[in-house]
């Protein structure tokens, strides 16, 4: 599976900018705000229907614009694929395949995966655990639809059990209605629990060959699921916490409070690791989700990278390019700053790429 061409109309900085990729490697390079990641968050939107960065619709709209456009054409399974994404003020977002509208936008996470890898993902070490349960279901959910189906009923389950509880005065016999949400909830927060779990498991021991490629170091990094399910099931954790629910009016326990936990020779990376160490680590788990993705959906996902080569010292930079040499990442969309040193890096391994030049939301030249 590759992408062909992508067209944007009037998104972020894109008033109106075409482009026909090589099914290898793409590189965008410009000066900083120039849209260079615009474009992968273009690509990002027809892969998951929403921005990476934004994920409110109007702010994506160029300035001054009433509605925007993102089009792309797949090559996939020998047969051409067409992406259409619309969205005006005030009107409800369209997504469509070759030119079939959907119902439910669900429908389409999957069909057409990718990997992000983007300085923003320093969220995953430095933010809260919400933003790392994200990144797990986003993973899973691109291979898995019953996960996503379940986790869409687990959530609405939780919204609704939340509203009981916080409209609801302690004393009143609504509350007795708390014991069939959760009969509900059990066997879905046990299925999300255990994809989870396996998830992780068969992710670990990827990430660490990913990261000792990269670094060429014996450092030691650990990825550890979090999760009050490994001690308990789902309803003694409900009938244990009733009172202090009551209390705090929201549900204190469940699949919805996982986390990951990140480490670096026993501490937390977050804390000790240098910028270098902990751009290898989230490159490294980024990469180990790739294999992952490709392993369980049988093709090779996108691959996008924006900004990677700063912060990366130039050894590390050179054994992430001997990784991109074995050609077992599929196609591939880079960001840089500096022209010169991308077609350095690639001419160095006689990598087949194309170099678009990036000005002003703007297509300056190909090369």
């Amino acid at each position: 599976m590759y992408l062909e061409k992508l067209s944007v109309l009037n998104f972020k900085n894109h008033s109106d900018s075409r482009l026909n990729f090589n099914p290898n490697i793409n590189c965008f390079v410009g000066d900083n705000g120039s849209g260079k990641t615009n474009l992968l968050d273009a690509i990002h939107y027809l892969s998951f229907t929403k921005s990476f960065f934004i994920k409110q619709d109007s702010m994506n709209v160029l300035y001054d614009q009433a509605f925007m456009t993102i089009e792309g054409v797949f090559e996939k399974d020998d047969k051409m694929e067409l992406v259409q994404c619309a969205f005006k003020t005030g009107v409800k977002k369209v997504v469509k395949r070759n030119k079939k509208k959907y119902d439910k936008l669900a429908e389409h996470i999957g069909l057409f995966p990718l990997v992000m890898v983007s300085p923003t993902d320093s969220e995953l070490l430095f933010s809260g655990s919400d933003v790392r349960r994200k990144y797990m279901d986003s993973v899973i959910s691109q291979f898995d639809k019953e996960y996503l189906n379940t986790l869409i009923a687990y959530n609405k389950l939780i919204l609704q059990r939340n509203a009981l509880l916080k409209y609801s005065d302690s004393n009143t016999a609504n509350l007795s209605n708390l014991s069939l949400y959760d009969e509900q909830l059990a066997p879905l927060a046990h299925m999300i629990f255990e994809k989870r779990q396996l998830f992780l498991n068969q992710l670990a021991p990827i990430f660490l060959n990913y990261y000792k490629a990269i670094s060429n170091t014996s450092e030691q990094v650990t990825i550890h699921y979090d999760s009050q399910l490994s001690e308990k099931n789902f309803l003694d954790l409900c009938q244990q916490n009733s009172e202090k629910d009551r209390l705090v009016k929201f549900t204190s326990v469940g699949v919805h409070k996982d986390d990951l936990i990140f480490h670096l020779n026993g501490h937390p990376i977050k804390r000790v690791g240098s910028q270098g160490q902990q751009k290898t680590y989230l490159l490294a788990l980024k990469l180990a989700q790739f294999d992952f993705m490709q392993e369980a959906l049988g093709y090779k996902p996108m691959l996008l990278l924006d900004d990677v080569f700063d912060k990366l010292d130039d050894n590390r930079v050179e054994h992430l390019m001997k990784l991109v040499d074995q050609h077992h990442f599929g196609q591939i969309f880079v960001t840089d700053t500096h022209p010169e040193r991308s077609k350095q890096i690639f001419n160095k391994i006689n990598a087949d790429y194309k170099l678009f030049h990036i000005k002003k939301g703007a297509i300056e030249k190909e090369e």
